[in-house]
């Protein structure tokens, strides 16, 4: 991967704790002399990039460390990479990722219904708990999907009904 920024002094705020002098701690802290030696620390070896890495286009270089268990993949991650090419200081990075999250757990759970697996939805929820713990707020959230169900099902259907009797009227 090629860095974006090799000039860590362009990104806005980058070191802003390196200079000794300027301790907003000072008054409250034991100060040794050590505290800033971390500047200069030797870094760890690079982790190998066997899979598709997205990072923030803030950072000059990729981290030492990063997880690999899930790489980017489907419409999750399309949506992911979209994220991925904006500021973290904007809504369109935070607010893809939120969708891609959504969106990746329907992907898990088409996944493992193609794989034969049924999914256990009422303990991977926390429907469970919930019912223990809060059976009105459940109760209430039960009750708004199904009168949202119920309305697209009637909205769905009443829209059938009118283009099969504009059909037959021809």
């Amino acid at each position: 991967m090629e860095t974006t920024n090799n000039n860590y002094k362009d990104i806005p705020g980058w070191g802003m704790d390196a200079d000794p002098e300027n301790e907003p701690t000072y008054p409250m802290k034991n100060y040794t002399g050590d505290d800033h030696n971390r500047i200069s620390y030797e870094r760890s070896e690079q982790q190998p990039i066997e899979v598709e890495l997205l990072m923030s286009n803030e950072r000059p270089q990729v981290t030492r460390v990063f997880g690999t268990s899930v790489p980017p993949s489907g419409l999750s991650g399309m949506i992911r990479r979209y994220a991925f090419r904006h500021s973290e200081d904007r809504y369109r990075h935070w607010m893809p990722l939120l969708l891609a999250d959504r969106i990746n757990v329907l992907e898990g759970v088409v996944e493992d219904l193609g794989k034969g697996h049924i999914p256990n939805l009422v303990s991977e929820r926390g429907w469970k708990v919930e019912w223990k713990h809060n059976p009105k707020g459940m109760l209430i959230k039960v009750a708004a999907l199904s009168a949202i169900g119920v309305a697209l099902y009637l909205s769905c259907s009443h829209k059938k009904k009118n283009t099969l009797k504009s059909l037959l009227k021809f």
